[in-house]
Protein backbone atom coordinates (compact mmCIF):
# COMPACT_ATOMS: atom_id res chain seq x y z
CA UNK A 1 0.00 0.00 0.00
CA UNK A 2 1.64 3.55 -0.97
CA UNK A 3 1.88 5.73 1.96
CA UNK A 4 -0.15 8.46 2.62
CA UNK A 5 -0.33 12.15 3.49
CA UNK A 6 -3.11 14.31 5.05
CA UNK A 7 -2.77 18.09 5.32
CA UNK A 8 -5.89 20.91 4.83
CA UNK A 9 -6.46 24.73 5.43
CA UNK A 10 -9.08 26.71 6.92
CA UNK A 11 -12.05 28.58 5.06
CA UNK A 12 -11.73 31.47 7.42
CA UNK A 13 -10.64 34.12 4.72
CA UNK A 14 -9.31 34.02 1.18
CA UNK A 15 -6.24 31.63 0.30
CA UNK A 16 -3.37 34.08 -0.54
CA UNK A 17 -0.13 33.18 -1.70
CA UNK A 18 1.54 31.96 1.43
CA UNK A 19 -1.25 29.42 1.62
CA UNK A 20 0.16 28.44 -1.71
CA UNK A 21 3.75 28.65 -1.28
CA UNK A 22 3.63 27.49 2.37
CA UNK A 23 1.60 24.25 1.65
CA UNK A 24 -0.19 23.79 -1.57
CA UNK A 25 2.75 23.97 -3.66
CA UNK A 26 3.87 21.25 -1.74
CA UNK A 27 0.98 19.11 -2.01
CA UNK A 28 0.50 19.04 -5.59
CA UNK A 29 3.99 17.62 -6.22
CA UNK A 30 3.82 14.54 -3.51
CA UNK A 31 -0.23 13.59 -4.96
CA UNK A 32 2.48 12.26 -7.49
CA UNK A 33 3.46 10.03 -5.03
CA UNK A 34 1.73 9.51 -1.79
CA UNK A 35 -2.19 8.79 -1.21
CA UNK A 36 -3.39 11.84 -0.92
CA UNK A 37 -6.18 13.41 1.05
CA UNK A 38 -6.80 17.39 1.47
CA UNK A 39 -9.16 18.48 3.54
CA UNK A 40 -11.43 22.04 4.12
CA UNK A 41 -11.00 22.48 8.07
CA UNK A 42 -14.22 24.77 9.03
CA UNK A 43 -14.75 23.25 12.50
CA UNK A 44 -11.70 24.56 13.35
CA UNK A 45 -12.70 28.16 11.41
CA UNK A 46 -15.44 28.79 13.76
CA UNK A 47 -13.45 28.89 16.69
CA UNK A 48 -13.57 32.38 15.53
CA UNK A 49 -17.24 33.96 15.00
CA UNK A 50 -18.26 33.67 11.25
CA UNK A 51 -20.78 34.52 9.41
CA UNK A 52 -22.93 31.55 8.13
CA UNK A 53 -23.70 32.66 4.87
CA UNK A 54 -19.86 34.23 3.97
CA UNK A 55 -18.42 30.78 5.65
CA UNK A 56 -20.31 28.24 3.35
CA UNK A 57 -19.12 30.26 0.30
CA UNK A 58 -15.73 30.31 1.77
CA UNK A 59 -15.88 26.82 1.58
CA UNK A 60 -16.13 26.30 -2.20
CA UNK A 61 -14.11 28.99 -2.84
CA UNK A 62 -11.13 27.37 -0.79
CA UNK A 63 -12.09 23.87 -3.20
CA UNK A 64 -12.14 25.69 -6.21
CA UNK A 65 -8.71 27.62 -5.17
CA UNK A 66 -6.83 24.03 -4.03
CA UNK A 67 -8.23 22.74 -7.67
CA UNK A 68 -7.07 25.53 -9.72
CA UNK A 69 -3.58 25.28 -8.33
CA UNK A 70 -3.34 22.23 -9.08
CA UNK A 71 -4.90 19.66 -6.54
CA UNK A 72 -5.85 17.02 -8.76
CA UNK A 73 -9.66 15.75 -7.56
CA UNK A 74 -8.62 12.35 -9.74
CA UNK A 75 -5.16 11.93 -7.72
CA UNK A 76 -6.36 13.09 -4.41
CA UNK A 77 -9.36 13.28 -2.30
CA UNK A 78 -10.38 16.64 -1.34
CA UNK A 79 -13.40 16.94 1.36
CA UNK A 80 -14.80 19.22 3.43
CA UNK A 81 -14.16 18.53 7.68
CA UNK A 82 -17.47 18.80 9.06
CA UNK A 83 -19.03 16.68 6.38
CA UNK A 84 -17.10 13.42 8.39
CA UNK A 85 -18.42 13.78 11.89
CA UNK A 86 -16.26 10.86 12.96
CA UNK A 87 -13.41 14.30 13.25
CA UNK A 88 -15.74 15.42 16.34
CA UNK A 89 -15.70 12.07 17.91
CA UNK A 90 -12.77 10.52 18.26
CA UNK A 91 -11.88 14.28 18.76
CA UNK A 92 -13.78 14.03 22.14
CA UNK A 93 -12.09 10.93 22.61
CA UNK A 94 -8.32 12.06 22.30
CA UNK A 95 -9.37 15.11 24.50
CA UNK A 96 -9.01 12.14 27.42
CA UNK A 97 -5.41 11.12 26.05
CA UNK A 98 -4.78 15.72 26.34
CA UNK A 99 -3.20 17.07 28.88
CA UNK A 100 -4.04 20.30 30.08
CA UNK A 101 -0.44 21.91 30.15
CA UNK A 102 0.22 20.49 26.79
CA UNK A 103 -2.82 22.90 25.39
CA UNK A 104 -1.84 25.76 27.51
CA UNK A 105 1.70 25.51 26.19
CA UNK A 106 0.87 25.75 22.64
CA UNK A 107 1.83 29.18 21.32
CA UNK A 108 -1.11 29.29 18.55
CA UNK A 109 -3.20 29.77 21.29
CA UNK A 110 -1.42 32.30 22.54
CA UNK A 111 -1.30 34.44 19.79
CA UNK A 112 -4.74 34.23 19.27
CA UNK A 113 -6.02 34.43 21.99
CA UNK A 114 -4.34 37.98 22.40
CA UNK A 115 -6.17 38.49 18.87
CA UNK A 116 -9.52 37.40 20.22
CA UNK A 117 -9.27 38.64 23.96
CA UNK A 118 -13.26 38.74 24.00
CA UNK A 119 -13.81 35.01 22.75
CA UNK A 120 -10.79 33.07 23.89
CA UNK A 121 -13.35 29.91 23.78
CA UNK A 122 -12.53 26.21 24.99
CA UNK A 123 -12.75 25.29 21.43
CA UNK A 124 -9.76 27.81 20.69
CA UNK A 125 -8.03 25.81 23.49
CA UNK A 126 -8.53 22.53 22.40
CA UNK A 127 -8.36 23.13 18.59
CA UNK A 128 -4.99 21.03 18.70
CA UNK A 129 -7.01 17.84 20.03
CA UNK A 130 -9.81 18.52 16.74
CA UNK A 131 -6.11 18.89 14.83
CA UNK A 132 -5.12 15.34 15.97
CA UNK A 133 -8.11 13.42 15.27
CA UNK A 134 -8.29 15.38 11.96
CA UNK A 135 -4.56 13.26 11.30
CA UNK A 136 -5.12 10.44 13.21
CA UNK A 137 -8.71 9.14 11.55
CA UNK A 138 -6.62 8.60 8.37
CA UNK A 139 -3.23 7.08 9.96
CA UNK A 140 -1.08 8.89 7.42
CA UNK A 141 2.54 9.18 7.18
CA UNK A 142 3.86 12.09 6.61
CA UNK A 143 1.67 15.45 7.12
CA UNK A 144 3.00 18.40 4.73
CA UNK A 145 2.79 21.64 7.13
CA UNK A 146 4.43 24.92 7.37
CA UNK A 147 7.26 25.23 10.13
CA UNK A 148 4.87 27.22 12.24
CA UNK A 149 2.61 23.49 12.83
CA UNK A 150 5.78 21.20 13.79
CA UNK A 151 4.13 22.18 17.19
CA UNK A 152 0.85 20.46 16.89
CA UNK A 153 2.12 17.70 15.03
CA UNK A 154 4.52 17.03 17.96
CA UNK A 155 1.31 17.04 20.31
CA UNK A 156 -0.68 14.64 17.68
CA UNK A 157 2.70 12.25 18.28
CA UNK A 158 2.56 12.34 21.78
CA UNK A 159 -1.56 11.94 22.19
CA UNK A 160 -1.47 9.10 19.22
CA UNK A 161 1.91 7.26 20.99
CA UNK A 162 0.11 7.78 24.71
CA UNK A 163 -3.12 6.01 23.15
CA UNK A 164 -1.28 3.25 21.84
CA UNK A 165 1.10 2.77 24.73
CA UNK A 166 -1.96 2.44 27.17
CA UNK A 167 -3.99 -0.25 25.28
CA UNK A 168 -0.46 -1.77 23.98
CA UNK A 169 -0.82 -2.01 20.60
CA UNK A 170 -0.58 0.19 17.34
CA UNK A 171 -3.56 1.45 16.31
CA UNK A 172 -2.87 5.14 15.23
CA UNK A 173 0.37 5.50 13.13
CA UNK A 174 2.63 8.43 14.49
CA UNK A 175 3.10 10.77 11.43
CA UNK A 176 6.27 12.73 10.29
CA UNK A 177 6.06 16.51 9.66
CA UNK A 178 7.41 17.37 6.30
CA UNK A 179 8.29 20.88 5.96
CA UNK A 180 8.67 22.75 2.60
CA UNK A 181 12.68 23.33 2.07
CA UNK A 182 11.49 26.88 0.48
CA UNK A 183 8.48 29.13 1.25
CA UNK A 184 7.63 27.22 4.46
CA UNK A 185 6.75 30.38 6.11
CA UNK A 186 6.06 33.55 3.90
CA UNK A 187 5.83 36.79 5.82
CA UNK A 188 3.23 39.70 5.77
CA UNK A 189 3.69 42.58 3.24
CA UNK A 190 3.06 45.53 5.99
CA UNK A 191 4.71 43.48 8.72
CA UNK A 192 7.62 41.04 7.68
CA UNK A 193 8.06 39.67 11.37
CA UNK A 194 4.71 37.89 11.14
CA UNK A 195 3.62 35.01 9.16
CA UNK A 196 1.19 36.49 6.09
CA UNK A 197 -2.28 35.66 7.44
CA UNK A 198 -5.53 35.75 5.43
CA UNK A 199 -7.28 37.02 8.98
CA UNK A 200 -4.92 39.51 9.44
CA UNK A 201 -6.17 43.08 10.16
CA UNK A 202 -4.94 45.08 7.01
CA UNK A 203 -5.43 43.60 3.94
CA UNK A 204 -1.97 45.10 2.61
CA UNK A 205 -0.81 42.22 4.63
CA UNK A 206 -1.12 39.19 1.98
CA UNK A 207 -2.11 38.69 -1.75
CA UNK A 208 -5.14 36.43 -1.82
CA UNK A 209 -6.46 34.66 -5.51
CA UNK A 210 -9.58 36.88 -5.50
CA UNK A 211 -7.22 40.30 -6.06
CA UNK A 212 -7.44 41.22 -9.36
CA UNK A 213 -4.03 42.63 -11.36
CA UNK A 214 -4.28 46.17 -10.49
CA UNK A 215 -4.54 45.43 -6.96
CA UNK A 216 -2.10 42.65 -6.68
CA UNK A 217 0.42 45.83 -7.80
CA UNK A 218 -0.67 48.18 -5.30
CA UNK A 219 -0.08 45.95 -2.59
CA UNK A 220 3.44 45.53 -3.53
CA UNK A 221 3.90 48.84 -4.02
CA UNK A 222 3.03 49.77 -0.51
CA UNK A 223 4.45 46.42 1.12
CA UNK A 224 7.12 47.41 4.10
CA UNK A 225 11.18 47.36 3.07
CA UNK A 226 13.95 48.00 4.91
CA UNK A 227 16.49 50.71 5.42
CA UNK A 228 18.96 50.90 3.14
CA UNK A 229 18.87 50.67 -0.85
CA UNK A 230 20.68 47.33 -1.96
CA UNK A 231 18.28 44.49 -2.89
CA UNK A 232 19.50 41.62 -0.80
CA UNK A 233 18.75 38.86 1.19
CA UNK A 234 19.52 38.16 4.91
CA UNK A 235 18.71 38.42 8.61
CA UNK A 236 19.32 42.09 8.43
CA UNK A 237 16.41 42.42 5.57
CA UNK A 238 13.42 40.52 6.68
CA UNK A 239 11.53 42.26 4.35
CA UNK A 240 13.42 42.37 1.39
CA UNK A 241 14.27 38.78 2.10
CA UNK A 242 10.56 37.91 2.17
CA UNK A 243 10.20 39.79 -0.88
CA UNK A 244 12.66 38.15 -2.96
CA UNK A 245 11.92 34.55 -1.75
CA UNK A 246 8.74 35.21 -2.91
CA UNK A 247 9.94 36.39 -6.62
CA UNK A 248 11.97 33.56 -6.88
CA UNK A 249 9.80 30.45 -6.26
CA UNK A 250 7.33 32.51 -8.79
CA UNK A 251 9.81 33.22 -11.36
CA UNK A 252 12.12 29.69 -10.92
CA UNK A 253 15.06 32.34 -10.59
CA UNK A 254 17.03 31.70 -7.55
CA UNK A 255 17.43 34.66 -4.68
CA UNK A 256 21.16 35.20 -6.14
CA UNK A 257 20.52 35.81 -9.80
CA UNK A 258 17.41 38.13 -8.92
CA UNK A 259 20.24 39.99 -6.55
CA UNK A 260 22.39 40.16 -9.55
CA UNK A 261 19.17 41.05 -11.80
CA UNK A 262 18.55 44.26 -9.83
CA UNK A 263 21.88 45.82 -8.38
CA UNK A 264 22.23 49.14 -8.52
CA UNK A 265 18.28 49.26 -9.14
CA UNK A 266 15.72 50.79 -6.73
CA UNK A 267 12.90 49.22 -4.63
CA UNK A 268 10.48 50.70 -6.79
CA UNK A 269 11.58 49.00 -10.03
CA UNK A 270 11.84 45.97 -7.88
CA UNK A 271 8.18 45.60 -6.78
CA UNK A 272 6.78 46.93 -9.90
CA UNK A 273 8.26 44.11 -11.75
CA UNK A 274 7.57 41.86 -8.43
CA UNK A 275 3.74 42.51 -9.01
CA UNK A 276 3.98 41.86 -13.07
CA UNK A 277 5.44 38.49 -12.32
CA UNK A 278 3.01 38.16 -9.84
CA UNK A 279 -0.09 39.21 -11.65
CA UNK A 280 0.91 37.45 -14.65
CA UNK A 281 1.11 33.56 -12.47
CA UNK A 282 -2.10 33.92 -10.78
CA UNK A 283 -3.86 35.01 -13.48
CA UNK A 284 -4.39 31.37 -14.86
CA UNK A 285 -5.25 30.09 -11.80
CA UNK A 286 -8.10 32.63 -10.85
CA UNK A 287 -9.35 32.02 -14.59
CA UNK A 288 -9.49 28.57 -13.76
CA UNK A 289 -10.98 29.31 -9.88
CA UNK A 290 -13.55 31.44 -11.56
CA UNK A 291 -14.80 28.72 -13.96
CA UNK A 292 -15.32 26.39 -10.61
CA UNK A 293 -16.95 28.73 -9.44
CA UNK A 294 -19.45 29.18 -11.77
CA UNK A 295 -19.84 25.34 -11.77
CA UNK A 296 -21.40 24.73 -8.61
CA UNK A 297 -23.13 21.35 -9.04
CA UNK A 298 -19.46 20.40 -10.44
CA UNK A 299 -17.43 21.53 -7.60
CA UNK A 300 -19.97 20.07 -5.16
CA UNK A 301 -19.67 16.96 -6.59
CA UNK A 302 -15.87 16.70 -6.50
CA UNK A 303 -16.79 17.26 -2.53
CA UNK A 304 -19.35 14.58 -1.89
CA UNK A 305 -16.66 12.13 -3.82
CA UNK A 306 -14.01 13.26 -1.63
CA UNK A 307 -16.67 13.24 1.61
CA UNK A 308 -17.57 9.03 0.45
CA UNK A 309 -14.27 8.17 0.79
CA UNK A 310 -12.75 10.36 3.55
CA UNK A 311 -16.24 8.86 5.62
CA UNK A 312 -15.46 5.05 5.05
CA UNK A 313 -11.35 5.29 6.30
CA UNK A 314 -12.87 8.07 8.89
CA UNK A 315 -15.57 5.52 10.38
CA UNK A 316 -13.09 2.41 10.34
CA UNK A 317 -10.82 4.21 12.49
CA UNK A 318 -13.57 5.47 14.59
CA UNK A 319 -14.73 2.06 15.32
CA UNK A 320 -11.25 0.69 15.59
CA UNK A 321 -11.09 3.13 18.60
CA UNK A 322 -14.32 2.91 20.31
CA UNK A 323 -13.64 -1.22 20.05
CA UNK A 324 -10.33 -0.24 22.08
CA UNK A 325 -11.77 1.83 24.31
CA UNK A 326 -14.65 -0.38 25.33
CA UNK A 327 -17.21 2.04 23.66
CA UNK A 328 -20.52 0.63 22.08
CA UNK A 329 -21.97 -2.91 22.57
Amino acid sequence: MSKRILSGIQPSGELHIGNYLGAIRQWISLQETYESFFCIVDLHAITVRQDPIALREQIRRVAATYIAAGVDPERSTIFVQSEVPAHAELAWVLGTFTQMGELERMTQFKDKAAQHKKNVNAGLFTYPTLMAADILLYKPNVIPVGNDQKQHVELTRNIAQRFNNHYKQDLFVLPEPLFPAEGARVMGFDDPTQKMSKSAASELNYISFADDGATIRKKLKKSVTDSGSEISAGTDKPALTNLLTIYSLVSGKSVKELEKEYSGKGYGDFKSDLGDVLAEWMAPIQQKRGELLTDVAQLDSILDRGREKAEVIAQNTLTEVYNTVGLGR
